[in-house]
């Protein structure tokens, strides 16, 4: 008689603990459930402007030059940080700081402020196109920041998604 393996659904890989999002603390998390975390949007990727005086961050629709503008991923996500020096690595230890500026839909932000992930994150859909389809993904609708001249940013800016 042969035995049938239970397969995980996509969100879930054996190297992550189930709904650990709902029951772990961000700075309890493994290196593989932090990642996991990233919806993979693209949003976070997008140059924002920061009023001095408000600190009140605008997202614009220009993006770092190192996201591929169709998938969402980082063209070279293990040196980012080397090629593009303005790239902030988020982690558990500074999300206090800098969590601020992540787009509200934004799973690490939305742990951090004690609310739940939203039923388009794959983690719960258990499908990567459901932040495409609930529109939330910057896929199709933004500009290399090769292609714009930093004085002209703020002809970019976009209404802030707030989710």
């Amino acid at each position: 008689m042969s035995r049938k393996r239970k397969r995980l659904p996509k969100s879930e890989p054996a190297s992550l603990r189930p709904k650990f999002w709902e029951r772990v603390p961000l700075d309890q998390m493994t290196e593989a459930e932090w990642e996991a975390l990233c919806d993979g949007c693209g949003r976070c990727c997008l140059l924002k402007l920061e009023d001095a005086e408000t600190e009140e961050i605008a997202f614009t629709r220009v993006s770092c030059r190192l996201l591929d503008t169709e998938t969402c991923r980082c063209g070279n996500y293990a040196i980012r940080k080397q090629l593009v020096p303005d790239c902030v690595v988020l982690t558990p230890k500074n999300i206090d700081d800098i969590g601020y500026w992540m787009p509200a839909t934004c799973a690490y932000r939305v742990l951090h402020e004690g609310r739940p992930l939203y039923d388009w994150h794959p983690l719960i859909s258990g499908r990567a196109e459901s932040v495409q389809e609930a529109g939330v993904s910057v896929a199709g609708w933004v500009v290399p920041e090769f292609e714009v001249d930093e004085d002209d940013l703020e002809d970019y800016l976009i209404e802030p998604y707030g989710g």
